[in-house]
This record gives C-alpha cells, structure tokens and sequence, in this order.
C-alpha cells in the first residue's frame, strides 16, 4: 500500500487540477476566513464539484455551527469533515453521526504529553491529524509551516489510523514518513510560494516523494 498524499488548503482551479494531476488522494477546502486559504461555499461547491470522483474532498472547518457545517455539507459533500478548533471528542462524534461523515481530528504537538490529547479521539473521530503546535498569539490553527518532532509518533501503535501533519515539504517528507511510519501525510504550506499560493511543480514534488517514502 503506497503513502496516501492529501493537498490542502486548495482556493483556485489550476491548483486543485495540479493536485489532481499529480495524483494527490484527497484535496481539503478551508473554511475559516482567517486563513490565506479561506474559500467561500459557492468556491468549494465549485471546487469540489471539480475534484468529485477524482480524489476524495476534506473540509477543513474551526470549531463551525451546524449550521454552517450544513451548509457547507449541502454545497461541498465533502467524504471527510477536518476538524482544526477546540471540538470536543463529543462535538466530534455528533458531527459524524449528524452529517454521516468521516470526521478527523487535529492534534497540535509540541511535547510528548500532547499526545494524552489524541487518546480522547480514537473513538470519537475516524482519524487524529497530528499537527505542530502553532506559536504563542497565532491566528492560524494549522498551516503555520511549522513542523513538530517526529521522534514523538515513533512508539505511537502503527495500527492507530492517524494523519502526519504540519511543516511537510517535498524536501523533508520522506524522512517523516520513515521516522513516524506514517501511511498519510498532509501538506498545505509546503506546496506554496506565499500563504494561500499553491505552487503546481511543489505539488508535484510533493506527491512524488511521498509515494516514494513507502509502503515500510
């Protein structure tokens, strides 16, 4: 079974089809206007409809209503509902159980006692993304290009279905893969020029590398 990529924070046409291109196994849309990468409902229902039947389609959503996350839900039908706020493991399970969605659940890392965290969510949440904690006053949950030690999921039980996030480029994933034994990786601020720009040739890279880290 090869590493399975997924491409986020996706706002344009010509990089969603990129990510398509090159092969990417799922595409996340962000809905969080603080974020670079921040798309409307009528963009990721047009996005989404672009990707639908190519890659599997994440949204990726901070601590959203139900409200929102119906419609978003109408606009999108997204296969995977991302969760990067403060949702509880309750919150998480009632959003699966209410939209009939795979739901993941971010995990900011920064010390080994983070990882008590991910211990609520097995249950409640189809995967834990593990994430590098964001700096002090940060806006941005996630998506900061910050990487965290991968040395921290090296005892984690390989068969706990889990997400390697945050700081990934096509430089060092790799590497991640190997030391966190990871089977999916998500990139975001990796693949880019500036916050919010996806770089078609990162992408690419990106994808190449991945895949070329396993299976392990």
């Amino acid at each position: 079974m090869s590493i399975e990529v997924k491409i986020c924070g996706l706002s344009e046409p010509a990089t969603l089809e990129a990510a398509l291109g090159a092969g990417a196994d799922l595409v996340g849309l962000v809905s969080f206007p603080k974020s670079p990468r921040h798309v409307s409902p009528e963009k990721a229902a047009e996005l989404a409809a672009l990707a639908r039947g190519r890659a599997r389609v994440a949204l990726l959503l901070v601590d959203a209503s139900d409200d929102l996350v119906g419609e978003l839900v109408s606009a999108t039908l997204p296969d995977v509902l991302q969760l990067h706020g403060d949702e509880s493991p309750e919150r998480a399970a009632e959003l699966r159980r209410i939209f009939g969605r795979e739901v993941w659940k971010a995990i900011p890392l920064g010390a080994e006692a983070d990882l008590a965290a991910a211990e609520l969510y097995w249950d409640a949440a189809d995967r834990v993304l593990f994430d590098a904690r964001p700096p002090q006053g940060a806006e941005l949950p996630g998506g900061n290009g910050l990487a965290f030690d991968w040395e921290l999921l090296a005892n984690l039980d390989p068969a706990r279905p889990f997400v390697l996030s945050g700081g990934l480029t096509p430089e060092n994933v790799g590497e991640a893969v190997r030391v966190a034994r990871a089977k999916t990786v998500d990139v975001s601020s990796g693949v880019e020029t500036v916050p919010g720009v996806k770089d078609p040739e990162r992408i690419a890279a990106f994808v190449r590398a991945a895949r070329a880290a396993g299976p392990f």
